[in-house]
């Protein structure tokens, strides 16, 4: 038998693929289904049943396509409701994989349809149990982001149920696999690994120490930072179902020439999935920069547009990966990419613009000597509450979809972008290009080399560490 965990660090997302005795199940899987087909083809096997733990909020599953190609049944917990066909598995169902079993435990809280599936080996022993966002390492999913006409109060007693009733009891040994790790937003401080033991997590986890009912709902809703805006657009996706990523493709993957790239911009959003460090020294003017070399899909789903068309200027071989990513959380409508990348357009002549990077020491030198310089904070609220430069202006990147909260900032002076390590502040830097600001430079490296400038004055919250 072979558990294969294949982790997608830019989403922090896990999905599994199981196989015994000729015969295979994928749980959670990507959009982007290859790699499934793939591993199932080299190992001999067919794909049974595609399993899924609930209707995802921070990702497109590849539930639909997977199952057009496999004929392979999609397995949903109790509760579901969906747009397309799907078996409802009852609670403690048991379904055969070649010599193994994996049998659907209902554990709604996250969502109400949330299920997790355990696994008997070949042996017959409970070897692991794959939670979904039900359990995470360190942390539970959040009950505020697909909760129907429930409040996320109601949802958290329904965890609470779920992990004394279904969690607790299973025995100390079994594996835990979450669909997530460290750096999702779908709960509230998942620890670094991902994936863990019953045994340790009964030992460690906060949310499955003893506590009142009471107790554990005040806990998981209290400290919630709000959700990406594209949660609930991807939860709808899973729920009612999507195009093909074929058709997807057929359409995005066109090279456009320079001429018909900026005809087809004139009503488009021209965004840029070269890495942030390439983007400054030269870009097409009005782009938006988010870098493959970043949370790519995560950044997509919140800063752009869902009913906008995109075209894109990549890396040369990068095509093709930047539109399955964007796919990855249902951004599908790309008209194509620009032929040659960056260089055709620079080559023919066509205007270019660029943001200045400077150092840390910089902003340390021109900070006494310039009135009318301020720095802009892009990092998350939270993250500026704990240590920041004095003065600085809190623009959190999330925040600037809204065109009022970039109208905050003057335009007349001259603005120092920084966030913790250097990749959004470019992203926040591109967008105010779009809103006409240009006296702009980009503190490489961000506070964290900020905060090692000892000429910088900071403000600290009460214990805080720079």
């Amino acid at each position: 038998m072979e558990i294969k965990q294949l982790y997608t660090n830019c989403l922090s997302e896990a999905a599994y693929f199981v196989a015994s005795d000729g015969e295979a199940a994928v749980i959670d899987p990507l959009r982007d289904v290859d790699t499934y087909l793939q591993m199932a083809e080299e190992r001999g096997v067919k794909i049974k049943y595609i399993f899924e733990t609930h209707f995802h909020a921070d990702f497109v599953s590849g539930h639909i396509d997977l199952a057009q190609k496999t004929g392979a049944p999609i397995v949903y917990g109790p509760d579901t409701k969906a747009g397309f066909t799907v078996h409802v598995a009852k609670d403690g169902e048991e379904f055969t994989i070649g010599k193994a079993k994996i049998k659907a435990i209902h554990t709604p809280g996250h969502t109400l349809e949330s299920t997790c599936y355990l696994l008997t080996n070949e042996e017959g022993k409970e070897e692991c149990i794959f939670t979904g966002d039900t359990l995470f390492v360190g942390d539970v999913g959040r009950p505020d982001l697909f909760s129907g006409n429930l409040s996320k109060e109601e949802l958290a007693g329904m965890m609470y149920e779920t992990l004394q009733n279904k969690i607790k009891p299973l025995n100390d040994n079994i594996v835990v696999y979450p669909a997530h790790g460290p750096g999702s937003s779908c709960g509230k401080a998942l620890g670094p690994e991902t994936f863990s033991t019953i045994g340790t997590q009964k030992a460690t986890n906060y949310a499955l120490q003893e506590m009142t009912k009471e107790e554990f709902i005040k806990t998981v809703t209290t400290g919630l930072s709000a959700p990406p805006v594209y949660f609930p657009i991807n939860a709808r996706i899973n729920k009612e179902g999507y195009d093909s990523l074929d058709n997807v493709y057929a359409t995005a993957v066109t090279p456009l020439s320079v001429a018909a790239f900026k005809e087809s911009a004139k009503d488009a959003i021209i965004l840029d999935t070269r890495p942030s460090t390439v983007f400054t020294t030269g870009f097409v003017p009005g782009s938006i920069s988010i870098g493959l070399d970043g949370r790519f899909a995560e950044w997509a789903g919140t800063m752009l547009p869902f009913d906008q068309p995109l075209v894109l200027v990549t890396e040369a071989g990068k095509e093709k990966e930047s539109i399955t990513r964007l796919a990855r959380v249902g951004i599908d409508n790309v008209r194509g990419y620009l032929e040659g990348g960056y260089e055709a357009w620079a080559d023919a002549g066509e205007q270019i613009d660029m943001i200045i990077d400077i150092e840390a020491d910089e902003l340390a030198m021109d900070m006494p000597h310039d009135a009318n310089l301020e720095v802009v904070d892009v990092r998350k609220t939270s993250e500026f509450e704990t240590a920041h430069v004095r003065g600085a202006r809190s623009l959190p990147l999330d925040s600037m979809t809204d065109p009022l909260n970039i109208a905050l900032v003057d335009d007349e002076h001259n603005l120092y972008v920084h966030c913790a390590g250097g990749y959004r502040s470019v992203i926040a830097a591109s967008i105010l290009k779009r809103h006409g600001y240009h006296n702009l430079r980009n503190v490489l490296g961000g506070f964290g080399k900020i905060k090692n400038e000892k000429k910088i004055p900071l403000v600290l919250a009460e214990g805080a560490k720079a």
